[in-house]
């Protein structure tokens, strides 16, 4: 890999930016100061630090963030803040993205990564990842309603996949997805004549919200939730 790509992938700089710190005498290589963008490295072998810290090569980020309201779920908005905003420039520059949406008034779970081929293979409704939320919602339910909910309701020319409601009053509880629309819960609630009033993401697959994560506070996967991840997206 070219030394100025490494950079780049590691956050450090933009391109052009690797290359005049690199050009500078910034960058070591092994213990030797190269000064040509194009140097070619082993990024699982070399040792390269930049200003005298090492600089660590992973291929993928996975960040889990607790997303708080007022932010979209996007990479960039001219008129909004997105979830990016949260998050270190190191890790903005590593091209990261948010595994799914949520809406911007909807709170919790996000899981942010460059690993498009995992993040596709999750988001995809044929694999049945399950995505739990916990809601609430301005009038009560009824067992009728659950029932339509449950076994799949018209959102608008879409009959949605069966998912599972467990109600914790008459008008909160958590369900649980294996898709997600545009406004799903939003519109299933509608259309049995409701309205949510509060929507959290709890859990994607079975990565959990860490409960120490305060609202716009995030942090990367550990190891085993790393693994899960990657296992849910083979």
């Amino acid at each position: 890999m070219r030394l100025d790509k490494l950079l780049c992938e590691c956050g450090k700089a933009s391109r052009s930016e690797a290359g005049k710190l690199i050009r500078l005498g910034k960058v070591t290589v092994n213990g030797t100061v190269v000064k040509k963008a194009d140097f070619k490295v082993d990024e699982h072998a070399d040792k390269v630090t930049l200003g005298g810290c090492e600089v660590c090569y992973k291929k993928f980020t996975y960040i889990m963030l607790n997303k708080p309201e007022g932010y979209v779920s996007a990479t960039d908005d001219p008129n909004e803040k997105t979830v990016l905003d949260l998050i270190d420039i190191e890790d903005r520059r590593k091209g990261l993205f948010p595994c799914g949406r949520l809406d911007k008034n909807t709170l919790g779970l996000v899981i942010l990564t460059n690993d498009g081929e995992g993040a596709h293979y999750v988001l995809s409704p044929k694999h049945h990842v399950k995505k739990l939320y916990r809601f609430e919602c301005q009038a009560p339910l009824s067992s009728e309603d659950v029932k339509n909910l449950e076994n799949g309701i018209d959102i608008g020319g879409y009959f949605t996949k069966p998912c599972t409601i467990n109600m914790e009053g008459l008008q909160s509880g958590t369900i649980a997805l294996t898709e997600g629309k545009y406004h799903q819960i939003k519109r299933m609630l509608e259309a049995v004549d409701n309205k949510i009033t509060y929507l959290e993401r709890i859990s994607f697959g079975d990565i959990l919200l860490d409960p120490s994560l305060e609202r716009g506070q995030w942090r990367y996967l550990t190891k085993d939730e790393e693994s899960i991840f990657l296992r849910t997206g083979k």
